[in-house]
């Protein structure tokens, strides 16, 4: 399977070869080194694609990391403050206490 390169890679690494070609090269040795320098940028970019998906899934962790951490936090939090009956009980008693004393 062949590696589909841009037109303007194949130019650049056309250009490239040129640059450098010795003398006494054959168009055909400068075709060659034009089609290594192609496959060097192709896989060049291959490279850098699977840095880039790494990156991105490594970004992608941290944020899932970061909203689990936010998560478990809100969860701390609520389970640091439980309804507790005491105060209710307290409130109802004192209620009844003023009315009572109202009343009476």
């Amino acid at each position: 399977m062949k590696n589909k390169v841009s037109p303007e890679v194949t130019a650049s690494a056309l250009k490239i070869a040129k640059g450098t070609q010795k003398m006494g090269q054959t168009k055909e040795q400068t075709k060659l080194i034009a089609q290594g320098i192609e496959k060097g940028i192709a896989e060049y970019k291959k490279q850098q694609g699977k840095k880039l998906r790494e990156l991105d899934k490594q970004r992608k962790q941290k944020l899932k990391q970061q909203q689990n951490d936010v998560v478990t936090i809100e969860e701390d939090v609520s389970n640091d403050y439980p309804s507790k009956p005491l105060p209710w009980i307290l409130l109802i008693l004192s209620w009844v206490g003023f009315v009572g004393y109202i009343f009476l």
